[in-house]
């Protein structure tokens, strides 16, 4: 028996359908809410490929659907869109304990969680990976083709779930991510937490790490913006582009000239990543 969905908002969008739901995450421990967008060719019969995004640090489900500007080209494509929140939350969920915003609620790391009191909740690795797809692919017409993307820490949170989980997504890209981790504030903050101070266990959540360990060479298209102003301190794209080269896996890293971290920049260079994705969803 497929989870129960409550559906808590509907809007058109060129000629598909734009939905939130809210379900209970056995995963998690949580109620949480998601966003699908479901085109045109959803009404038509037979299932159609996902597109799974991951948005970053205190963003929800609301942030790329609103702003991305990606469901035009969505309809045209027969892509399903499916965007996630970005953290488990609730009244029994642990937040910041200095109430910061660039740990806990908004910011699960897409990570599985080890340690006490964040591991009963965060788990947003095994979440996105694998319950709500079955949820998804149990709800609607999708089919199991997956595709995998995200912005900032949605965008670590793609590379890193694409390259633990070879076979389960046709294609991968990020904007802006956060591609090592290991090595950068915001994640050595979430790391030291979420998975304790043992470094040798935050490899198996750093996309530079895991690249040397690849058993599947799926391609990876990544854009960064060059007025990014995270891009020296926490993104570093230039230690994803080592870690590639290192080990002969494809990247094509586009260093977009004025670009910021912004949805400005997301939104100029979107129809460009669903076409990536539609290729390989359909080859």
């Amino acid at each position: 028996m497929p989870m129960s969905l409550e559906n808590i908002s509907c809007q058109k969008s060129f000629g598909g359908w734009h939905k939130r739901y809210r379900h209970r995450s056995e995963v998690l421990g949580c109620d949480m809410v998601f966003a699908v967008y479901l085109p045109p060719q959803a009404e038509q019969g037979g299932k159609l490929p996902v597109l799974y995004w991951l948005s970053g640090l205190t963003c929800t489900d609301e942030n790329f659907m609103q702003k991305a500007g990606a469901m035009r080209m969505a309809a045209e494509l027969g892509l399903i869109i499916v965007a996630p929140d970005t953290s488990p939350r609730g009244p029994d969920v642990p937040g910041d304990p200095d109430g910061a915003w660039d740990f806990g609620l908004g910011a699960g790391f897409y990570l599985n969680a080890t340690q006490e009191p964040w591991a009963r909740h965060y788990r947003m690795h095994d979440y996105v990976v694998q319950e709500l797809p079955a949820l998804v692919e149990a709800h609607f017409p999708a089919s199991a083709k997956r595709s995998i993307s995200g912005h900032s820490m949605g965008g670590h949170g793609a590379l890193v779930c694409a390259l633990r989980n070879p076979g389960r997504y046709q294609s991968v890209s990020a904007f802006s991510p956060i591609n090592n981790p290991m090595d950068c504030p915001w994640g050595q903050k979430a790391f030291s937490r979420y998975l304790g101070e043992d470094r040798s266990k935050w490899k198996e959540w750093d996309a530079c790490a895991l690249i040397a360990e690849a058993t599947e060479k799926l391609p990876l298209l990544v854009d960064q913006g060059d007025r990014d102003d995270f891009l020296a301190t926490q993104l570093k794209p230039e230690a994803l582009q080592q870690a590639a080269k290192q080990a002969g896996h494809p990247l094509t890293l586009r260093l977009q000239p004025g670009y910021d971290h912004s949805y400005f920049f997301i939104s100029s260079f979107i129809d460009d990543h669903l076409q990536h994705h539609a290729r390989a969803l359909r080859a």
